[in-house]
């Protein structure tokens, strides 16, 4: 099972020793279209016995992690992986080990899951009771489901406030969870971002900001405020833009809720990065990532192939 070596002491990619001293772990988080998730229980006689996780467990040396991924998963729930993608890495110690865990999302499998192992599974939804008791490491994990697969983006400057609002509304009766005012500073500023605050309100729709406002939900910050952050906010969600990995390494260490990373395919004064450098880059972040730069929703399959949580769009978001 994939945390038998974790505890509530997890780290970040920063400062964890060399690989051969890291027991590398394949995770999965086995999602069906509406959205629930596998859990496994730990069997009596191992630790943490009665606990909760995500299924997966030891690769061995030198074995891929997407195939372990597969092996583990036909050994502990008899189903044969049929699509997955890379997601997030969560790297934790012990006091004799450090554990890397290589998160993937699978969404489509062969076989109904059961218990190979006489080890308890169940169902869950990010939004109902959890199973319990958790192993204290999932938590960022649990967090990080909660996060949709779309991030959009206000584009009220070249819209109009009205239009802007009223593509709004249609997208959030549509479940539209999350959403980030982003317009230049102007005297309508503030009360377009109340407006937008009221209307995401009544749906359950999260808000992101550039500067702190009432009954917003989060901050977003631009890549040069990322990288003089000297410690992450402690109110609402955190999240930042990033171009490069040491802007990646500086979201990591200071353990934001998620970044944007691009431009993928465009963006004016700046050179877009295409897929395979988007891959390389966001390549096991400790957080979602999401792809942003001239995207749209028929991109969404090439970014979850890179390793993407979802895609961040202006345009795409209200096209």
């Amino acid at each position: 099972m994939a945390g038998w070596l974790i505890n509530s002491h997890g780290t970040g990619l920063a400062g964890i020793p060399r690989s051969a001293d890291i027991v590398e772990v394949a995770a999965a988080v086995l999602q069906r279209g509406d959205g629930s998730f596998l859990l496994a229980q730990r069997p009596a006689g191992k630790v943490y016995a009665g606990y909760w996780e995500f299924p997966g467990g030891k690769a061995e040396p030198g074995e891929p992690a997407d195939r372990a991924l597969a092996r583990e998963l036909h050994e502990e729930l008899g189903i044969d992986v049929q699509r997955s993608y890379p997601w997030i890495t969560r790297v934790f110690t012990y006091p004799h080990a450090t554990v890397r865990l290589s998160f993937f999302r699978v969404t489509q499998w062969k076989g109904e899951p059961y218990a190979r192992e006489d080890q308890a599974i169940a169902w869950q939804r990010p939004d109902a009771p959890m199973a319990a008791p958790m192993l204290p490491a999932n938590a960022p994990v649990l967090a990080s489901l909660e996060l949709p697969w779309e991030y959009a983006i206000t584009d009220a400057a070249r819209l109009g406030s009205a239009v802007m609002l009223d593509k709004l509304e249609r997208r959030l009766e549509q479940g539209l969870g999350l959403v980030q005012v982003r317009e230049p500073a102007s005297s309508e500023r503030d009360l377009f971002t109340g407006q937008v605050i009221g209307r995401a309100r009544r749906y359950g729709c999260k808000v992101m900001v550039k500067q702190p406002f009432p009954g917003a939900d989060g901050l977003h910050f631009t890549a040069s405020e990322l990288m003089g952050l000297k410690e992450k906010p402690s109110a609402g969600l955190v999240a930042a833009s990033c171009h490069t990995r040491e802007e990646l390494e500086r979201a990591m260490a200071l353990e934001l809720d998620f970044v944007v990373l691009g431009p993928v395919k465009e963006k004016a004064g700046r050179a877009p990065l295409g897929w395979q450098r988007f891959a390389q880059i966001a390549q096991g972040a400790s957080m979602p990532v999401y792809a942003i730069g001239g995207l749209t929703r028929p991109d969404l399959e090439d970014a979850w192939r890179a390793g993407a949580h979802g895609l961040a769009m202006i345009r795409g978001a209200w096209n």
